[in-house]
Order: structure tokens, then sequence, then C-alpha cells
């Protein structure tokens, strides 16, 4: 089951990687705004970067020094590395990980996109979060954005994580968790679970699988922002004759899994199913965009 739901969210994140989404995009920059970015931010990195997927803004409390070696996990097309690389400077690394390919090739056009040596301490990698190729003890911050919720074995991405930070190095992740159980039709949704929805774990089992992977000082808190934020992006073009957007409310995954041409009969069944769900719930009901901190212990 887990490689099935881990081919199911490569696929349809590649799509993504491809739909033309970016901060140009009026809806698009306003679910990242929604979240958390400042227009200064989404100015200083390339357009493209910003699909309109975060569900909060990691680097904005992940104090990050210059200096340090950050890494991203689930890095998409690169926002969180550009601005983290700004953070640590020429003399730190800013590091994307990614499983899907198409996410990787993205980021790293994104990187040539201001010129060569614009991004010079930053560099992406194609790899699972919970198998990441960094050598253990040798980053200072890990940080993530609406992804761990995606990895089915979520207490091998902890562990991973605690094995690459150096001691006294610290998690700094905006992720979805939940509040109270699901509806049992969004819980056994493939797309809902495509959708940051039903792989989300509780709040409480979130902040117990940290500990249990050795770290402490875990903060999680409800970032108190509107998951239905994503409804933004509804106006958002994805080439160059835009397509009618869906009237309901809408998780990230609806709002940027789209293309040019008629949609094919599996982009169409998903989009359908996802919007019956959300015709029924109110996520902010079930899940809340978190504020996840944790230290690994010197």
């Amino acid at each position: 089951m887990s490689k099935k739901i881990t081919d199911v969210v490569r696929s349809k994140y590649g799509a993504i990687a491809g739909s033309g989404l970016s901060s140009d995009q009026e809806g698009v920059r306003a679910v990242a705004q929604a979240f958390g970015y400042s227009e200064e931010e989404l100015r200083s990195i390339p357009a493209a970067a910003n699909m309109g997927l975060s569900c909060g803004n990691p680097v904005a409390f992940a104090s990050l020094k210059p200096g340090e070696v950050v890494v991203d996990l689930g890095c998409g097309g690169g926002l969180d590395v550009f601005l983290a690389s700004e953070r640590v400077g020429p003399t730190g690394r800013a590091i994307g990980i990614d499983m899907t390919p198409e996410m990787i090739e993205l980021a790293r056009k994104n990187a040539l996109a201001r010129g060569k040596g614009s991004f010079g301490n930053v560099e992406f990698h194609l790899a699972a979060i919970d198998s990441l190729p960094l050598a253990g003890s040798s980053v200072d911050c890990v940080i993530s954005n609406c992804v761990i919720n995606l990895a089915p074995d979520k207490p091998a991405v902890f562990r991973e994580i605690a094995r690459v930070l150096k001691p006294g190095g610290r998690l700094a992740v905006s992720d979805i968790a939940l509040k109270k159980a699901l509806p049992l039709d969004i819980a056994s949704d493939a797309m809902a679970y495509v959708g940051c929805i039903a792989g989300a774990i509780s709040i409480d089992e979130y902040r117990r699988g940290l500990l249990d992977a050795g770290f402490a000082a875990v903060d999680i808190l409800d970032s108190g922002a509107d998951l239905n934020a994503y409804s933004k992006a509804e106006g958002g073009s994805c080439c160059s004759s835009p397509q009618p957007a869906p009237s309901t409310k809408e998780l990230p995954v609806l709002a940027t899994s789209c293309c040019c041409g008629p949609p094919a009969e599996a982009e169409a069944t998903f989009h359908e199913g996802m919007a019956d769900l959300l015709r029924k719930y109110d996520v902010n009901d079930y899940a809340a965009s978190v504020k996840v901190f944790a230290v690994k212990p010197r």
C-alpha cells in the first residue's frame, strides 16, 4: 500500500511541476501570502519556485544563521531552499530533497533563472525523505513545508532527520496535523492523501514520533491559518489558455493539478472526487496548519 501511495503522490506532484503555476499568477501568490510569505520574499525568488503548495513558512521561524547547512525535505520547485540560501549566505549551504524527478528538474532550472552564481550555495538531490543522501551529523537545521504528512512511514522520516542533524541541530517544519479523526470517506481516499489531509497524523502522534526518534524541546503549535485559503488559487491559470476553475473550495493538489487542453479522464475523476469530499466537510474542523520545532540533544 505504501508503494502505491508513493507512486500516486509522485505522479500527481510531477504533473504539478509541469503545470506552469507560479507567483506570476495572483491566486497562487495569494495562497503563499495566506500562509505567511511576504511580497518581498516572493519577489526575491524565481516566480516558478512558488506553486501555491505551502501550508506555512518554515524559514520564518527556523532562525537560520550565516554559515549553516540547512536541508529542505520535499523542496518542490525550491521556494524555501532559495529563501534559506539568503539566510545562510555564501558560507552556508541550502540543500533541497525531493522524490519527484520533475520537481528536481524544475528546482534546478529555477536556480539558474537569476544567472550563474545567483544561488551558488544551493543544491538539489532526488531522494526519498526517509533515506537522505547526507552524512550523519552534517546538518544544522532541517526544514519542510507540507510534505511529511505525505510520507507513509513517518517514524522513519523522524529517525532520518535525527541521523543527519548535528548534536544541537534543530527541526523547523510547517505541516498539516489532525485535530480529530477524519471521516472514513476522507481517510480512505487516495486523492485526499495527495491533498495533504488523509496522510496527516494527530498533533499528539506527531509529538510522540519526534520524542521516540530522540528529539527534545518538541513544540507543535496550531498556526491558526485557514486551510480554505487554497481556494484563492482557483483563478490561477496553468497555460496560455486558462481552464475554468472548479467552484468549490480546494486543497492545493486540486488547485494546481491541471494541463493545457482537455483533462485526462483519470485527472477529471481525481478533481471530481476531491471536490465532492470538500463540499461535504470543512477541512478546518479536522486538520490544522502547524509549526513544528524540535532539537536534537547534544
